[in-house]
């Protein structure tokens, strides 16, 4: 059984934001991750703190942290690929990596960001694979790496296999001989969209740098849908991947966990 972290923007999510830290860890976990907590990518410095001093108190590890992600509610996945939001992008990177540092982060998921009206791919790829050696760099000061994502059910998302991630990655060394960068192999989402997962977890087996279940359909507790989680999962350690797993699934606190319960 691998190591687990607590997505807790996902799960917990009855309570408060601040109180989910010491609810993970009151569960049995000692780290949990993060998308993007605050409503702008650089909020007041109070903000930081009370988010700081809540994982710190709670004695867990955040062991990752999305970049800012934009509107996410309005649908929006990222500022990676928006020509206009780089200083935005990079402003949020210098303060993610000041949280990270402070609370033993390894893993920064930077979402790709969607396909724009009135830019053109090419156009937005360029910007994308500058602001990924950017922020690659940036974590490599603090040993931490940045993780890229294939997305489901977005539409103008355009990272959709392991493959699309991989080759964007590939693009950023060869242009700016950056080696920081990993994949982040979230086989709900890599299900979904119907890539070929267990040659995929093979074929990337070197560049797979976070693993984050749920199950499908419907997005819950690993058990509750079809995807062979367990089967992937040995596949990841015969494979050498010894990192931790995220628990990225919609389910009721009051049973989010019973199904680890029941597989231990």
């Amino acid at each position: 059984m691998p190591e687990f972290t607590v997505n807790c923007s996902i799960l917990l999510t009855e309570l408060p934001l601040l109180d989910r830290p010491q609810a993970a860890r009151d569960a049995g976990f000692d780290a949990v991750e993060f998308w993007w907590p605050f409503d702008r990518p650089v909020p007041a410095d109070r903000e930081v703190e009370d988010f700081i001093a809540a994982v710190a108190n709670a004695g867990v590890q955040l062991s990752g942290l999305n970049f800012a992600g934009g509107d996410m509610a309005a649908g929006e996945r990222g500022l990676l690929s928006n020509p206009q939001a780089t200083s935005e992008f990079r402003d949020n990177v210098a303060l993610a990596v000041g949280i990270g540092r402070r609370l033993g982060t390894t893993r920064f998921n930077a979402l790709y960001g969607n396909r724009i009206d009135g830019r053109t791919p090419d156009e937005q790829d360029a910007v994308a694979r500058e602001n990924l050696a950017f922020a690659g760099r940036a974590a490599a000061e603090i040993d931490a790496v940045v993780l890229l994502e294939p997305l489901s059910a977005i539409p103008a998302y355009p990272l959709r296999l392991a493959d699309d991630a991989v080759a964007v990655i590939e693009a950023v060394e060869r242009e700016y001989d950056e080696h920081n960068l990993r994949l982040l192999a979230d086989l709900y989402h890599l299900s979904v969209n119907g890539d070929d997962v267990a040659s995929a977890l093979d074929r990337h087996a070197e560049r797979i740098g976070h693993v984050q279940i749920a199950d499908a359909p419907g997005r819950g507790a690993p058990g509750t849908g079809e995807v062979n989680l367990s089967g992937y999962l040995d596949q990841l350690e015969r494979n050498g991947y010894r990192g931790r797993v995220g628990l990225e699934y919609f389910a009721p606190a009051a049973t989010a966990f019973d199904w680890l319960r029941t597989a231990n």
